[in-house]
C-alpha cells in the first residue's frame, strides 16, 4: 500500500525545483488546499512525496552517491571525460554553475518543501476531516515528516554550510543555509537569507527531537517497513550531535539507540550480500533507515516518465556498473559491460584496504587451442601466480574482507551477462592509452551483477540504499566516547564493527583481530588512516555509502586526502585542493541570481 501511495505522490505533487515561483512552491496545480486531503490515505500520499523525493535525479536516483559523493571523496576515479561538472567534482574544484551542486541544492529543497506541505495538510486534515481514532496515525506521520525535513536539511548544511560548528561555540557564526519552515505564499517569502550555522543545526536537532517523540510506539510491517521510526530519528539526532561535537548528548542519544532499538549487527555472511538486491536482506536487523528501491522496468530507469521516479527505482547503477570480459574472452571484447562503466574504484583505495599487489599482467595460456578466442579458450589469462596470491589474500584475510564487499577484482571475481558467467574485466571506460597504468576494479556495492542493467530491467536498480545502520551508530558512539575521555569504551565499539568484518560470530567478545589501542596499525598505509582505527573503520565499513565526504570535511583532512589520492581522472593532474574553498560546495548561481537576500557566497568562489 505504501509503495502505491509513493507512486501516486510522485505523480501528483509538483517536483519543480524553483523556489521562487509561488505556484510551484505551494503545489497549487496538484490539489486544492481548501479540500485536500479528505481521508487518511490522501494524507499518506502527501507524506509519501518526501520519501519519493530522495530518489530524484540529483539525489539517490542518479547523481548523488555516484557522481557527487564518490567523486568528491575519491572512492571513484572517473573514466568519462565528457562532463565538465562531473570532472569538477573529481577535482574538488567546483564552479558556482556546477550542474550537480545546483541540482543537489534544488532537489534537497524540494524535499524540504514537500514536508512543509505535508505539515500544513496534516493540520488542515486534523481540523476538518480527521476522526478521533486517526489521531495517533496522524501524529506518527508528523513524526516522519519532521525526520525527513531534518534529513534534507542535514544534507544541505553538510554540503553547503560554510563550516561545521564545534564545541564551545566554534564556527557558530559561520554561514549556513536558508531555513523554510512553511510554504511561501508570495515571492517575498521565498527570499530567505542564509542562517548562521548554529541556527541550522539547532533547527535540525529540534526537528529530530519532535520526530522521535511523535514516533514513539510506531512499528511498521509488510509494505510499510520503509517508513521512519523513533530509532531512525534518534540515530540521525545522535549523528547531528557528533557532527556538532556535542559529546554528552551524542553519547546519551546513541547509547539509547544501541541499547533499546532492538537492532544488532548482521553476521558477515549476510553483510557481504546485503548491498546487492537480495530482498531477503532488506530492512534487516542492522538497518535503521533505508530507501526502498524496486526494480520496476521502465523505458530508461528513473528517466522513463515525467516527472522522474514515479516507478520507485533509481538508476545510479548505470554509472558505476561492473565491466567484464567480452564474449570472446578478451578485455574490451563484445558485450563487455553491465552498464555505462563511467567510474571505477580509485586504485589508492585498494591499498587502503590492504591490497598491495602491483597491477596485474596477462600471460599466454598454455592450454589455448588456436585459432579462436572464447571464454573457455583464451589465448591470454591472468598470471597464475598473481591469481594465487590474490586468492591467498582473501583466504588468509591479509586484506580487509570488506574490500570484496565493495569491489570486484578483474579476472578473479565473476559477473553474469546475458546468462553467461564471465570474469570481471578492467573498467572498459578507461582510455586505451592509459589502461595499463590502472588496476581498474569495478564497484560492487549497490550494483547489478547478474546481467547488463539495460537487459535486466531497462536501467532500473534493485538494491535498497542504507542511510542509517547500526555499524555507523557504533562508530559515532565510539567517537563520542573517545572525545569524552572514555577511550576504552570507544575502542570496544570500534572493535565490534571490526570483528564483524572478519567474520567473528560474537562481535561482543574479544578476538584476535582486535585493535589493542586507538593508535594501532590499520590496513591503510597513509598518514590519515594508518594508525587511526576510528577513522579507518568509518572509511572501510561505510565505503561508497555516502558518508566519507562528510567525515573528511568535518575532520578537515581534505588536503591530506588529496595528497594521498594524488591525481584525478580524466585530467591526469594533481587534485587542486584548497582549504579555503574545497570543504564547502558553492551556493549555486541559480540561487544567487534569484534570491536577493541570500547574502555572501562561500569562501573561495
Amino acid at each position: 500500500m505504501f509503495k502505491k501511495l509513493l507512486i501516486i505522490a510522485a505523480c501528483s505533487l509538483s517536483l519543480a525545483a524553483c523556489k521562487k515561483d509561488p505556484d510551484n512552491v505551494s503545489l497549487r496545480g496538484a490539489y486544492s488546499s481548501g479540500e485536500f486531503p479528505k481521508n487518511i490515505n490522501d494524507l499518506l500520499g502527501v507524506l509519501g512525496a518526501g520519501y519519493a523525493q530522495w530518489r530524484a535525479e540529483h539525489l539517490a536516483g542518479f547523481n548523488l552517491m555516484t557522481k557527487v559523493q564518490a567523486c568528491s571523496e575519491h572512492a571513484a576515479d572517473l573514466a568519462y571525460g565528457g562532463d565538465l561538472s562531473w570532472t569538477e567534482l573529481a577535482a574538488n574544484e567546483l564552479s558556482v554553475s556546477n550542474t550537480y551542486a545546483n541540482g543537489l541544492w534544488a532537489q534537497l529543497y524540494v524535499g524540504v518543501k514537500t514536508m512543509n506541505a505535508f505539515l500544513d495538510r496534516a493540520d488542515f486534515y486534523e481540523q476538518k476531516y480527521m476522526v478521533a481514532s486517526e489521531q495517533q496515525m496522524v501524529n506518527y506521520m508528523r513524526g516522519e515528516a519532521y525526520f525527513l525535513r531534518a534529513w534534507y536539511y542535514f544534507n544541505l548544511e553538510c554540503f553547503f554550510g560554510e563550516a561545521y560548528v564545534g564545541a564551545n561555540g566554534a564556527n557558530d557564526d559561520k554561514l549556513g543555509v536558508p531555513i523554510y519552515t512553511s510554504i511561501p505564499t508570495n515571492v517575498a517569502e521565498t527570499q530567505q537569507p542564509r542562517k548562521k550555522a548554529r541556527e541550522v543545526w539547532n533547527f535540525i536537532i529540534e526537528d529530530l527531537k519532535k520526530s522521535a517523540e511523535l514516533l514513539k510506539g510506531a512499528q511498521w510491517t509488510g509494505t510499510m517497513r520503509g517508513r521512519a521510526t523513533e530509532w531512525s530519528a534518534k540515530a540521525l539526532l545522535g549523528k547531528a550531535y557528533v557532527f556538532t561535537q556535542d559529546w554528552p548528548n551524542a553519547k546519551t542519544t546513541l547509547l539509547d539507540v544501541i541499547q533499546n532499538s532492538g537492532k544488532s549487527l548482521m553476521p558477515f555472511s549476510k553483510y557481504k550480500e546485503a548491498f546487492n538486491d537480495k530482498p531477503e536482506n532488506e530492512f534487516n536487523e542492522e538497518s535503521l533507515f533505508e530507501i526502498n528501491i524496486d526494480r520496476t522496468p521502465a523505458n530508461y530507469g528513473i528517466f522513463a516518465d515525467f516527472p522522474p521516479n514515479k516507478n520507485l527505482t533509481s538508476s545510479q547503477g548505470l554509472l558505476w556498473s561492473p565491466s567484464c570480459l567480452g564474449d570472446d574472452g578478451i578485455e574490451g571484447g563484445p558485450n563487455n559491460n553491465l552498464g555505462y562503466c563511467n567510474q571505477f574504484v580509485h586504485d589508492k583505495n585498494l591499498r587502503r584496504f590492504g591490497f598491495d599487489l602491483p597491477i596485474y599482467n596477462l600471460v599466454e595460456n598454455p592450454a589455448y587451442v588456436p585459432p579462436t578466442n572464447t571464454l573457455t579458450n583464451q589465448k591470454y589469462i591472468l598470471d597464475p601466480a598473481y591469481r594465487a596470491a590474490s586468492e591467498a589474500m582473501r583466504t588468509n584475510k591479509t586484506v580487509d574482507p570488506r574490500l570484496y564487499v565493495c569491489a570486484l577484482q578483474p579476472w578473479v571475481d565473476n559477473v553474469k551477462n546475458n546468462d553467461i558467467v564471465k570474469p570481471v574485466g578492467k573498467c572498459v571506460g578507461i582510455g586505451g592509452g592509459i589502461q595499463q597504468y590502472f588496476h581498474g576494479w569495478s564497484f560492487k556495492k549497490f550494483t547489478t551483477m547478474d546481467n547488463n542493467l539495460w537487459a535486466k530491467s531497462n536501467a532500473a536498480d534493485g538494491a535498497n540504499y542504507y542511510l542509517l545502520r547500526l555499524a555507523d551508530i557504533f562508530l559515532l558512539y565510539a567517537e563520542a566516547c573517545i572525545n569524552s575521555g572514555e577511550a576504552e569504551t570507544g575502542r570496544e565499539y570500534i572493535n565490534k564493527v571490526h570483528r564483524r568484518a572478519y567474520g567473528v560470530a560474537n562481535y561482543n567478545a574479544p578476538s584476535p583481530y582486535d585493535y589493542a589501542t586507538l593508535t594501532s596499525a590499520t590496513m591503510a598505509n597513509d598518514p590519515n588512516l594508518a594508525n587511526n582505527p576510528l577513522r579507518y573503520e568509518r572509511y572501510a565499513e561505510l565505503f561508497a555509502e555516502g558518508h566519507w565526504w562528510f567525515d573528511v570535511c568535518r575532520w578537515r583532512i581534505g588536503k591530506a586526502e588529496a595528497t594521498y589520492y594524488g591525481i584525478y581522472l580524466p585530467a591526469g593532474a594533481p587534485i587542486p585542493w584548497s582549504d579555503d574553498r574545497s570543504y564547502a560546495f558553492p551556493i549555486p548561481s541559480d540561487e544567487i541570481n534569484t534570491n536577493t537576500n541570500i547574502g555572501n557566497q562561500n569562501g573561495g568562489y
